[in-house]
């Protein structure tokens, strides 16, 4: 049995890990994400690594907020600013969530056009009433879809895909035709063209 050898990790942050490989698959959109935005992408992916940013303690047992609560929070805000902060936690959950876990969400009829919904829609409030970021948050709601496909390449390991994963990223692709998925199978260099087979 062959190990295939891993370079170690020589970055001093998650932060600038995620950036670096974020700046990379960057270059493939025209016109490609403001450096800001990879930057915020890439801090976003580091604080969610940590389980803590990411789940909510609800009656003694750890749980994901849903969305839909989010919004509701902000809708009920007692400031702006208190508005503006659920509503980044709620543009960076659905881009985080919508980018990484799409299948787990699509088994339970959640599409992605309910992550684009409620992110872009969450960072388009913020383009216009944040403090900070305005053009960040603007880049983010107007390309939310191209960002979850940055997001998605950054974050995959295709390129050690075995063949039964590359198989099951097949299938999940006849059984949802998700564009993310279908561009993950095209980087892998497999053609899809109207068919259910792979070519």
């Amino acid at each position: 049995m062959q190990f295939e050898q891993q370079l170690p990790i020589t970055e001093t942050s998650l932060s600038i890990y995620f950036k670096q490989r974020l700046t990379r698959y960057a270059k493939r959109f025209r016109p490609p994400p403001h450096e800001d935005t990879c930057w915020y992408l890439g801090s976003l992916l580091e604080r969610f690594a940590h389980s803590d940013q990411l789940f909510s303690y609800d009656n003694e047992h750890l749980t994901l907020r849903p969305l839909a609560l989010l919004y509701a929070d902000a809708l009920q805000a007692s400031n702006d600013r208190e508005r503006c902060l659920l509503l980044q936690q709620l543009g960076d959950m659905a881009l985080f969530l919508g980018a990484l876990f799409p299948g787990r969400y699509a088994r339970h009829g959640i599409g992605q056009d309910y992550f684009i919904g409620m992110g872009g829609g969450a960072y388009d409030y913020l383009a216009d009433n944040a403090r900070h970021g305005r053009h960040i948050y603007a880049e983010l709601a107007q390309t939310f879809t191209r960002m979850l496909e940055l997001v998605t390449n950054a974050c995959s390991r295709t390129h050690n895909l075995s063949t039964e994963d590359i198989l099951a990223l097949h299938q999940r692709w006849v059984t949802t035709r998700d564009p993310l998925v279908g561009r993950q199978l095209q980087a892998l260099g497999i053609e899809l063209g109207g068919s259910t087979r792979l070519q």
